[in-house]
């Protein structure tokens, strides 16, 4: 937020912090070079260990809905830019929570543009002094605390909320709305992103660019539930539910929440969704789909996790096996994805449960670790303690 570092000097600085799978690749061969080779041989084109289909744009080897896919649509090329699974699914998730209020595509423009110059749409859990997140949002400036910037549908709405605020924001030239909310020391960065910004928003931009918002009073049961449902596209059909056969549990009397505080947080706000909706690319506070689920939860413990399992497959420490799963871990299973891109992320509660958004029809339910077991893929330990693996029993 303010006088935040650009995403590459964060990057630099923090070179631990992100894997390499969550970087941007930009690219280094001149369109016109690449289109020739594309027209002459007619196949992909290899330029700096990415596979191209088009020069104008399009999936990537290893993205789209075959590879990491997710409700962005995976790792794909839109212009000259290459942008991963995670910032697809950041885009689509802003995309997402504007056309939800109503607001013009401008507003999410506007805060997609936003995103790119402050975290590189990424869910950054460092940044400028307090700043966090995709918006480099500062507790210490009124922005909410960690457990709401580090939830990108709620960090959108704060920003869409400032955003509307400003009057004639969206008659305003480029960079300036978004510096009246940002108020950088940068200024000069927010322009040049509206293209691809731009972009971003016409993939899954849906509806007209200006929808009519007619007052909420004299709204009619039918048209609440209409505007309610009233979203963007999701770049992959429902790629997120569960494929594990459905063993519904409950938890047992004397069940204790783990002592560490961070995992707490996150197993008790994973625990108090139980019973919610699922929806596909929903990050919450009123439906979630498995990984939006995951990453509110710690979020609301003031750790920031990727967006997307084939993202969040790479947050964290490895979990060697599951004598060494603690609360707060996350379990991965192929569901519609495989096991090099899962589709599927529980969170372990302690005690053999297993928090899950599990589809559609199921919403947020307890399952036992032993149904999942068999088919797990990785486990990932986000934050807390480690114990040392259980020795067999004689």
């Amino acid at each position: 937020m303010v006088t935040s570092p650009s995403p590459s000097h964060l990057t630099a600085s923090n070179p631990a912090i992100l894997p390499a799978t969550r970087q941007t690749t930009k690219l280094t061969v001149p369109p016109a070079v690449a289109a020739g080779i594309a027209a002459m041989i007619g196949l992909p084109v290899a330029v700096g260990g990415v596979v191209l289909l088009a020069i104008g744009g399009g999936v990537i080897a290893g993205g789209g809905c075959g590879g990491d896919g997710g409700a962005g649509g995976g790792s794909q090329q839109l212009g000259d830019r290459v942008w991963s699974a995670e910032q697809m699914t950041n885009s689509q998730t802003i995309t997402q929570v504007t056309q939800s209020r109503r607001l013009p595509r401008r507003a999410a423009v506007l805060a997609v543009a936003t995103a790119i110059v402050e975290s590189d749409l990424v869910n950054v859990r460092y940044g400028d002094r307090d700043s966090l997140g995709l918006f480099q949002q500062r507790p210490s400036q009124g922005w909410g605390g960690p457990v709401d910037i580090l939830n990108p549908a709620v960090a959108t709405g704060k920003f869409l909320d400032r955003l509307v605020a400003i009057p004639g924001w969206s008659f305003l030239l480029p960079g300036v709305a978004e510096q009246l909310v940002q108020r950088s020391a940068r200024p000069e960065r927010y322009a040049p992103q509206e293209v691809s910004a731009a972009e971003l928003v016409g993939t899954f931009w849906t509806g007209p660019d200006n929808p009519f918002l007619p007052p909420t009073g004299h709204l009619s049961t039918d048209q609440r539930a209409t505007l309610a449902a009233f979203t963007a596209s999701t770049g992959c059909g429902d790629q997120g539910g569960s494929t594990i056969r459905l063993d519904s549990q409950r938890l047992l009397p004397g069940f204790a929440l783990p002592a560490d505080p961070r995992q707490r947080a996150a197993v008790s706000y994973a625990l108090a969704q139980v019973g919610k909706p699922y929806v596909w690319g929903a990050k919450g506070p009123e439906a979630f789909d498995c990984s939006g689920l995951v990453q509110a939860a710690w979020a609301a413990a003031g750790v920031a996790i990727s967006a997307g399992t084939t993202s969040q497959v790479h947050d964290g420490t490895p979990v060697a096996s599951l004598r060494q799963v603690q609360p707060g871990d996350l379990l991965f299973t192929p569901g519609r994805g495989t096991a090099r891109y899962p589709g599927h992320v529980g969170l372990y509660a302690g005690a053999g449960i297993v928090v899950n958004a599990y589809d559609e029809h199921h919403g947020v339910i307890l399952e036992s670790l032993s149904a999942w077991a068999p088919h797990l893929v990785a486990i990932r330990h986000i934050a807390g303690p480690i114990t040392p693996p259980r020795s067999p029993q004689p």
